[in-house]
Formats: structure tokens, sequence, C-alpha cells
């Protein structure tokens, strides 16, 4: 098994992950439950298999790619639009809010101000995941309140892209003075821009006409092939040329992809790629998570879990009264966030490889996601019977 570690890992990740996604699923559970606990057994933390941890990392960053890749096929800038004076002051101002009880938290727990931080970030960024899931389950998703969610979600997500650019760049910055920080952040944001500016100038025309041309010899095998390679090769060339992440790169692929007419067709062709590696990226995520954390570290469990909870949902549920939204927009949104997932790990993974995040922050941030996703259906489902009737459509949009 050793002579072939790639296909062993393959194997045990996605078979392991399989198995425990149909059990959550019969439990009516998310399956995202069953391939973090599918990575928990495969990990080097249980007794048994063990699945190579390298390996496992660059299978990972397939996933995060993939994931990134399908966020910027979604991302509407005239959905977000339509809800952007409620969803980007409330995002905002919510990250604001999680980060400030997650640095709190950090300092308590003798962490250094810079980790609550990073702690905090993780910690404000709910799961794309578990939210669309859980309004499509009860038919929430094309409401008002379905979509200032989704809304309110991209906004995190947006903050969270600008966190994945901004924290290498302060990691890298050996000098401890603010000088040198801001010119890194500069150096940093100089890079993302010219990127971004190659992508809007060249890509936005290149990559749609690359994929018409594919589209016009009629086989969908090249069409999918085109689609996968645009994903991975531009998240490469953004690393490569202009030293900006994967994550980064593949979501601007996406989006430059979205505004074409074959957006919807390519979407549809990069979903089992996606959610295949996505599958593997959960793997990952899970095989870094000691379970002996909910036994050793109750205390500061509960403390993250209740910032995720209580702290996240509660300063949404008065985000939206104090604009005025109607009381049963405001505890679905309040459940729709009470919950952590694929971002928090993506920040949680890069804080542990840059030596940002103690290895008891990472921690608590799996043990967080895992009972928060765990609880979400429950929250969901209270927070319908407590918002009553369906409101009238909000007439802030």
């Amino acid at each position: 098994m050793h002579a072939t570690p790639l296909i062993t890992t393959l194997v045990g990740a996605l078979v392991t992950a399989f198995l425990l996604g149909a059990v959550a699923l019969k439990l009516r559970l998310p399956p995202l439950l069953g391939y973090l606990a599918a990575g928990i057994l495969v990990g080097p933390f249980t007794p048994g298999f063990v699945a190579d941890g390298h390996l496992a990392a660059e299978l990972a960053e397939l996933g995060v790619i993939l994931l990134m890749f399908g966020v910027g096929l979604h991302f509407s800038i005239q959905d977000l639009w339509a809800v952007r004076r409620i969803a980007l002051p409330g995002a905002f101002a919510q990250i604001a809010v999680a980060i400030a009880l997650g640095c709190g938290l950090g300092v308590l727990l003798g962490w250094s101000v810079p980790q609550g931080l990073l702690f905090g970030m993780a910690l404000s960024v709910a799961s794309t995941v578990v939210l669309l899931k859980a309004l499509e389950e009860h038919d929430k998703l094309e409401t008002p309140a379905g979509k200032v969610a989704v809304g309110w979600l991209v906004s995190e997500d947006l903050a969270t892209i600008l966190a994945l650019v901004l924290i290498p760049a302060l990691a890298g910055s050996a000098a401890a003075n603010l000088g040198d920080s801001l010119q890194a952040i500069l150096i940093t944001l100089g890079k993302v821009a010219a990127f971004v500016a190659v992508m809007m100038l060249v890509g936005q025309k290149a990559i749609p006409w690359m994929l018409e041309k594919i589209v016009y010899t009629g086989s969908r095998e090249m069409f999918r092939l085109g689609v996968l390679a645009t994903a991975l090769g531009v998240a490469y060339g953004a690393t490569a040329l202009f030293d900006v992440s994967f994550a980064l790169g593949a979501f601007f692929a996406g989006t430059v992809l979205a505004g074409s007419p074959f957006s919807h067709r390519a979407a549809e062709e990069a979903m089992p790629l996606r959610d295949a590696f996505s599958v593997l990226f959960f793997v990952a995520a899970g095989m870094l998570f000691d379970p002996r954390v909910l036994i050793t570290d109750t205390a500061a469990v509960l403390a993250t879990l209740a910032i995720i909870i209580v702290g996240k949902g509660l300063a949404a549920w008065l985000l939206m009264a104090l604009l005025r939204q109607p009381r049963g927009e405001r505890w679905l949104l309040a459940a729709s966030l009470a919950q952590i997932g694929e971002f928090s790990f993506i920040l949680a993974n890069l804080g542990l490889s840059l030596q940002l995040l103690p290895e008891r922050g990472h921690a608590l941030i799996m043990a967080g996601a895992i009972l928060s996703i765990l609880l979400n259906p429950l929250l969901f489902r209270l927070a319908l019977r407590r918002a009553g009737p369906p409101a009238a459509a909000a007439g802030a949009m």
C-alpha cells in the first residue's frame, strides 16, 4: 500500500467519506458532517488506517480551487446589488462583532492579538454549502429573506477572499513595524490589481472565446476539459505569475465565466469534479482535527460554539432589527449564519501553515464547525417557528 500512496489516499478518503456521508444523510444531517468524520477516522489521531497527510493536503488544494471556481461562477453582482442596503453593512458589521469576540477569547486563552484576530475571522464566515442546503430544504431560497441571506454570505465571502490575500502578505513581512507591514500589503494589492486587470482585459474575452470554439465542435468531453483547464490553469497561473493564492485565481476564473453565455453549462460540467474534490478538502480538514479536544478543552470548545451560535446569531438579529427588517427575516438570517464551514477551514489551514494560528486554535475552529453544522438544522427549524407566517417582502431592498 505504501508503493501507491496516492491511490491508497484517494480510495481510503473517498470510500470512507461516501459511507459516513450516507450515514449522515440517513440521520437527516448534512453530508458535510460525514466527510469531516471520515477525515477524523482516517487521520493520525484515531487508530487504524491513516491516509497520507501531505497528499491529502494537495488533493484538498484542488478541492479549494474547484470550490472557489464554483463560487465565482455563481457570483452575481446584480443579486448582491439588489440587497446591498441590508447585506453589505450587515455582513461587515457582523464580521467585526465575530472578530472582536474571537479575539477576546483568544486573548483570554493566552494568544497574541494577531492570532486572536485570525481566530475571530475564521469564526465569522458561515458555510455556503450549509446555508444553501438549509434554504433549499425549506423552500426559502427565492424568498426575500433567502436572497438577503445569500447576499449577506456573498459579502462575507468577499471579505474572506480579501483576508486570504492580505494574511500571507502580513505573515511574510518579517519586520515588526507598521511601515513594513503596509508596504507588504501595498505590494500584495498591486499584484492582485495586476492579476485582476489581466483577467478583465484578456481573460474576459479569451476564455469565453475559447469555450465558444469548443462548443462549436460539439464535443461535450472537450468542453468539460476546457472548463477544468480554465479553473486549474488560471489558478496556477495566478500563483506562478502574480504570487496570488490558488483560491483567488480560481474565484476570478469563475467570475469571468459567470458573465458569458456558457456559465450555466460550465457550472453543470464542473459540478461533479468540484463535488468530488470538495469532499477531499473536507476529509483533509477532518484529518487535522483531534477529537480529544472535546474532552480535554471542553470549556474553550463551548466558548467557541457560543460565539458562533449566540454571538453571530444575536449580532445578525440585532443588525436586521436596526435595519428595520421583518421579524421573520431576522430569525431566518440569525439561524442561517449560526454556523461555520469551508472558508473557516481554509483560513484555519492557512493560519496553521503560516504559524499565525496555534494548533489549539485550529482544533477549536474544527470543533466549532462540526458542532455548529450538527446543530444548524435544529436552529433553522426553531427559527422558522419563531418567524411565524411568511412576512411580506421587505421594501428596503
